[in-house]
């Protein structure tokens, strides 16, 4: 009994499908999602892997198919059927992609805007900081959209990029460390800039990414939902030592994160001694580093080295 073409293509293009649809949500690429909007992150990945998937199965088996079918046989020296093209198919191939890429870039730019990366109704209560350059206003607030009206103030910390190091500030308690830690489930809001070259701010796990620029200020923010330690990297080539500028994201327990900050207070307060009430934008970076280098890990060359190099580097 000879199956009719079509029912084979039909049974083919499920097969193709249903594979398509179970690798796309079960391909494990993604590291562990960290805070409240990876998943949309990882929903539009999801999307892709679909897509891409289902293409790949569709043409290499379009490919195999042919390798197979029409295959030259043996003791055949004909030359095949002459075809010049087919005007429908040819449509066909070029339509599908642009769909495709008009759907991805509909769908990301709405999760993006959900993450309140351009949508100012979003963002309207919890405005970006205004940046002076050159005389003009700029605003950058990947994340804002996240702080609703009512819920919990944010935890605020300024984040400090240089050769090759994150320097993490705590307004609020003074303290200073090169850690980040912060609580589970309570908004987080960094203002990132950098003291030399370009860096940029990458926790994958968190699925967000901001480039530090110097003159600038980047407020990113986030509310992470798991707790655990994960790394934070420099995702711009900043300099010679670029791979070692690393750090750690600590998500703490509500209870683990007051008594982090109830343990490093008086550290920070006796480290700062005189210098208490002096302006960290007035000082050197050595004299801006030096009282912090023991809690880093760091010893005095290790920041004559840093200081060295923001100083060869500096704009």
């Amino acid at each position: 009994m000879k199956i009719p073409s079509n029912i084979i293509t039909l049974l083919v293009g499920i097969v193709i499908t249903l594979a398509s649809l179970w690798y796309g949500q079960n391909h494990n690429l993604m590291p562990v999602a960290a805070s409240e909007d990876a998943q949309q992150v990882d929903n539009i990945f999801n999307f892709m892997m679909t897509i891409a998937t289902g293409l790949f199965l569709l043409i290499e088996g379009v490919l195999v198919y042919s390798v197979i079918k029409f295959r030259r046989r043996k003791g055949d020296t004909s030359d095949g059927p002459p075809i010049e093209g087919n005007v429908p198919l040819e449509i066909l191939w070029t339509a599908i992609p642009t769909i495709i890429v008009f759907i991805l870039a509909l769908y990301s730019f709405e999760a993006y805007n959900n993450m309140g990366g351009l949508d100012p109704v979003i963002s309207r209560d919890h405005p970006p900081q205004q940046i002076a350059m050159g005389g003009h206003e700029h605003q950058m607030a990947l994340g804002i959209g996240n702080f609703e009206t009512g819920t919990t103030p944010p935890v605020v910390v300024d984040v400090k990029a240089i050769q090759y190091a994150w320097i993490f500030t705590y307004p609020e308690t003074g303290i200073v460390s090169g850690e980040l830690h912060v609580p589970i489930d309570r908004p987080v809001q960094l203002n990132i800039n950098a003291g030399d070259v370009l860096h940029a701010f990458w926790v994958p796990q968190l699925r967000l990414k901001q480039d530090a620029i110097p003159g600038r200020e980047a407020v990113l923010a986030f509310t992470s939902n798991r707790e655990g330690d994960y790394p934070i990297v420099c995702a711009e080539l900043c300099g010679a030592y670029h791979g070692g500028m690393k750090s750690v994201l600590h998500v703490d327990s509500e209870e683990a994160y007051t008594q982090w900050e109830e343990t490093n207070k008086p550290v920070q307060e006796a480290n700062m001694g005189e210098t208490a009430l002096v302006d960290p934008k007035t000082m050197s970076d050595q004299e801006y580093l030096s009282p912090y280098a023991q809690e880093m890990g760091m010893n005095h060359n290790m920041v004559a080295e840093l200081t060295s190099h923001h100083a060869d580097h500096a704009f």
